[in-house]
């Protein structure tokens, strides 16, 4: 029994006979050449995971003139091999090693933190003690302060000894602390965020002042991008249909920050996503509930 053509030999195929490039494809269904070439190639891999594979192979047959199910039942059919699995966010061996990434580099911080606040190379001072005041000093006494019926300018007027003040010594503490509130905030600069979009999200994102910078629904098979001040606070109201490019490097959207379907994380201009650690602000959510492509 002959085993059914993989959908990227029969997307390609198809589009040969009709004559039409890769590069055309991509501009019709607003996507990157190489989202193209995975597709055709059956590397699902690089195009993340299993819902934008379907969305994308769904959109392709439909430019095609492809039946659809017939598309999708050839990639999950079990002759397709192991070539179709595609890792999940949860448990991919990519998400693993950029959460330990992440938990490395906030350790390190701290500990930099910590040296530049305790400053052991500084030799800690204590403020002098003040010298005790010698008062009344060389004080004839009463009863031997009138002689010959004259009194004296010693026993008539005390004579006090000036008394200098005492140096307070800085505290290094505070010096430390001054030090690192003028440290600049983990992954600042300007960053570049590209969105792609396999199915519907509204978005809203606020760059490093707190200013909004866009926010609004990203429709599906749609592209869009934010430039702004880093770090830039992003929240996606359907994350995992969203993937998501940092000056124009792809980066993962780990499962620590998501709850339920919602994205919630600071991108850096180093490529980090960060936990968002700032106050919550009020953003606007799209009247309907995105849902992925089927």
């Amino acid at each position: 029994m002959t085993e059914p053509a993989l959908p990227g030999s029969q997307l390609k195929a198809e589009r040969e006979r009709r004559g039409l490039s890769a590069q055309k494809a991509a501009d019709e269904m607003h996507l990157d050449r190489w989202v193209i070439d995975a597709l055709e190639a059956d590397d699902y891999q690089r195009v993340g995971p299993t819902v934008y594979a379907k969305g994308h192979l769904k959109k392709y047959a439909a430019l095609l003139g492809l039946p659809t199910t017939e598309i999708l039942a050839a990639f999950e059919s079990p002759a397709a091999g192991p070539s179709m699995l595609l890792s999940s966010r949860d448990d991919g061996p990519s998400a693993r090693r950029l959460t330990l990434i992440q938990i490395g580099a906030g350790l390190a911080v701290a500990l930099l933190l910590g040296i530049l606040w305790w400053r052991p190379w500084h030799a800690h001072t204590k403020a002098p003690s003040a010298p005790r005041p010698t008062a009344m000093a060389n004080a004839a006494p009463a009863d031997k302060a009138v002689e010959s019926g004259i009194v004296t300018s010693a026993s008539a007027t005390p004579i006090a000894t000036e008394v200098p003040a005492p140096t307070v010594a800085a505290d290094p503490g505070v010096a430390a602390g001054a030090d690192a509130s003028n440290a600049p905030a983990p992954g600042a600069g300007r960053a570049r965020l590209r969105l792609s979009f396999s199915a519907d999200s509204w978005v809203d994102i606020h760059d490093a002042s707190g200013k909004r910078t866009f926010a609004g629904n990203g429709l599906a098979n749609s592209v869009k991008t934010v430039s702004g001040a880093a770090p830039l606070r992003v929240y996606l109201g359907f994350g995992s249909g969203v993937q998501l490019e940092i000056n124009d490097r792809a980066v993962a959207i780990g499962p620590q920050f998501f709850a339920g379907d919602v994205a919630r994380f600071e991108a850096g201009a180093d490529g980090v996503l960060r936990r968002d650690s700032r106050p919550d602000q009020s953003h606007g959510a799209p009247p309907r509930s995105p849902r992925p492509p089927g």
